[in-house]
């Protein structure tokens, strides 16, 4: 009979290369920035958000947080640094205002992990302690990583087109939360359980959605179609 422990590293090995899928799904939407020369409607909070959680769950897999994590410092290190590669594409071909909005945004995120740290380190002194404190901060910036298309989403039912929804992205969302939820409830784990779930919970949504609106005509064609018919 297969052990507990063993079948949490299987699903958390299908985990890592789901999630190495979900970090690579944005590589089409940077071809299109690199190709054009310019991000158009593309937002980067996506990124920043996924950015600041990988920094985050990296430090929560550390050894002197929370041992044997080993797998969630791997894909969260792998994904850091795609991350990172894709905010300095969008930072290239960002107009000046979005890039000192970028710069901010990134900087707060650094500094808030450098705090982070430092206070973890110096005042909690068990690795239930220290868990439990950057834990606590996985679940709620986990749950804002996997939330951050829901803007997208809004433009999406606004204009009736998913042109700057990409599928892939929130296909690999979808598949990523449902598999380390799974991981997370073969040796509970509360941190991993709930922003994962959400994510599964946010990902069908917006899969359901792009089913919904990937046949239909955008709002701005048609109202360029209005104003041909009326110049004609």
């Amino acid at each position: 009979m297969v052990s507990a422990d063993t079948a949490r590293n299987v699903v958390g090995i299908i985990g890592n290369v789901i999630s190495f899928g979900l970090f690579l799904s944005p590589v089409p939407t940077f071809v299109q920035i690199w190709k054009r020369k310019a991000v158009e409607k593309f937002s980067p909070i996506p990124y920043l958000a996924t950015l600041l959680n990988c920094m985050l769950w990296v430090f929560y897999g550390l050894p002197f947080v929370h041992p044997n994590s080993i797998l969630v410092v791997t894909i969260n290190g792998t994904g850091l640094v795609l991350e990172g590669i894709y905010l300095t594409i969008f930072f290239i071909y960002s107009p000046k205002q979005l890039r000192v909005k970028v710069i901010k945004i990134l900087s707060g995120e650094l500094a808030f992990v450098a705090v982070v740290a430092a206070v973890v380190l110096t005042t909690a002194h068990t690795y239930e302690k220290r868990s439990l404190m950057v834990g606590i901060l996985c679940v709620i910036f986990g749950t804002c990583m996997y939330a951050s298309p829901l803007a997208a989403m809004k433009h999406v039912i606004k204009t009736k087109s998913v042109k700057y929804m990409p599928f892939w992205l929130s296909f690999a969302g979808f598949l990523n939360g449902l598999c380390w939820t799974s991981y997370a409830l073969i040796k509970f784990d509360i941190f991993i359980t709930i922003p994962n779930g959400l994510g599964a919970i946010f990902g069908f949504l917006q899969l359901l959605l792009y089913v919904c609106y990937c046949g239909c005509t955008p709002v701005e064609e048609v109202q360029e179609e209005r104003k041909e018919v009326e110049m004609a």
